[in-house]
């Protein structure tokens, strides 16, 4: 019996999560008493299934649940040897800590991220990119704010809807979150921003909602460069104002040294000298003005333009993760289970992400989350197939080509 070229004795699935540690899984849930009062359903299972369950884009326990049954003998071979009833599932996203899973991230994180980052010498790029960090937020809405409170309401209907929002830190190198924060939708960003957090050197990308003069000044102090655009309100003292003018008589840009003066609610006065670089936008389908704040004096103005133009990085990811997995709908109602799958996705994207520098073949991330969906309780080796999905289809082709045609009735 043929079995193809790619044939491998266990399911796609199985070979990703091989990526995973148990016993550091099961570690982690004991530390975080986890495991209390479980008999069966230990935390690897947990989070088998519902990596399972977010890769494959279900959208209600009862999609799961009923779709694992006639897989049984597979993921029996994989580690998964109890299939949870709705209930059961339930009970345990509500009940196991989500910090288990939060764990889980950032042991996988700290295990790939040199894998993740990008090799500076296979391409050219520029040489503040691998200290540049970018920070920002989305909001996943939810159907109601009993567990998490909004922020506005419906313009027509005046009804109020919840929301978790995601703060969310990563290295411009890497693609991947670093550090994860979950907050209401109400929350603020700008305590996101913690100076400590940086190392002399370090560059940060982040959007206005962010400004504040006194965290800005501790950043200048500990020897980090911020590139954030400015508010339309800021108060400030001009120290100097210098155009650049382009060959066809139009301002290039614009950079004046500025300074912030605030006085603290403890009575204390802040001083930031800041610059403002200020250019037009033309890759817009309508040019626009925009102007940035930085507290370097002596970058390039082009490369503090491409500094802030790589915090869509950032926007990029969000799109990646709310349209390649489930995050719309939720499997549980509680705060714990809704954490759980966000956290479930994040490993999710990491491990895809894996996989996809793991291989020379060029993929966009949705082809291979699409392929990686398609294929994944298939006994295919997953690297093998993803370099060369085609291989199989020529092989018969060939074979095919190759065998003379059988004889007819009439010869």
């Amino acid at each position: 019996m043929n079995k193809g070229t790619h044939f491998n004795g266990q399911p796609m699935y199985g070979q990703l999560i091989n990526l995973l540690s148990k016993d550091e899984i099961l570690k982690f849930s004991r530390n975080r008493n986890g495991e209390r009062y479980v008999k069966h359903f230990d935390a690897y299972q947990h989070i088998a299934v519902m990596l399972y369950a977010v890769i494959k884009r279900f959208d209600s326990l009862r999609e799961i649940t009923d779709s694992m049954f006639p897989e049984a003998r597979k993921l029996a071979h994989i580690g998964i040897k109890t299939m949870p009833r709705r209930s059961t599932l339930s009970d345990t996203n509500a009940r196991r800590p989500e910090s288990v899973f939060e764990d889980t991230y950032r042991s996988l994180y700290a295990r790939y991220k040199d894998e993740l980052s990008s090799d500076s010498r296979k391409r050219q790029v520029p040489s503040w990119l691998n200290r540049l960090q970018i920070i920002d937020s989305t909001t996943i809405s939810l159907f109601s704010d009993l567990i998490f409170k909004g922020v506005g309401r419906h313009p027509r209907s005046g009804k109020k809807k919840g929301g978790i929002k995601v703060h969310t830190n990563i290295h411009a190198n890497e693609g991947v979150p670093s550090d994860i924060k979950f907050t209401s939708a109400a929350t603020n960003d700008s305590f996101m921003l913690k100076p400590t957090n940086y190392n002399d050197g370090d560059i940060i990308a982040l959007d206005r909602a962010y400004i504040d003069y006194s965290k800005f000044e501790e950043l200048t102090g500990r020897g980090v460069v911020y590139v954030t655009k400015m508010k339309k309100n800021l108060v400030y003292e001009e120290l100097s104002d210098m155009m650049y003018m382009a060959p066809c008589g139009l301002m290039e840009y614009r950079v004046q040294v500025v300074e912030f003066k605030k006085r603290t609610k403890d009575g204390e006065d802040i001083k930031h000298k800041a610059r403002i670089v200020t250019y037009v936008d033309i890759k817009k389908k309508t040019p626009k003005i925009i102007s940035l704040l930085t507290n370097d004096m002596d970058m390039d103005v082009e490369n503090i333009i491409a500094i802030y133009r790589k915090r869509w990085e950032i926007e990029l990811l969000f799109k990646q993760l709310k349209q390649n997995f489930p995050l719309r709908y939720f499997y549980g109602e509680s705060a714990n289970a809704i954490k759980i799958q966000i956290w479930v996705t994040l490993i999710a994207n990491l491990l895809l992400m894996v996989i996809q520098k793991r291989i020379k073949r060029s993929w966009s991330f949705s082809g291979l989350a699409t392929m990686i969906r398609i294929m994944l309780m298939y006994y295919v080796n997953c690297y093998t197939f993803l370099e060369e999905p085609e291989r199989d289809w020529a092989k018969m082709v060939q074979e095919a080509k190759e065998t003379p045609p059988e004889p007819s009735l009439f010869d």
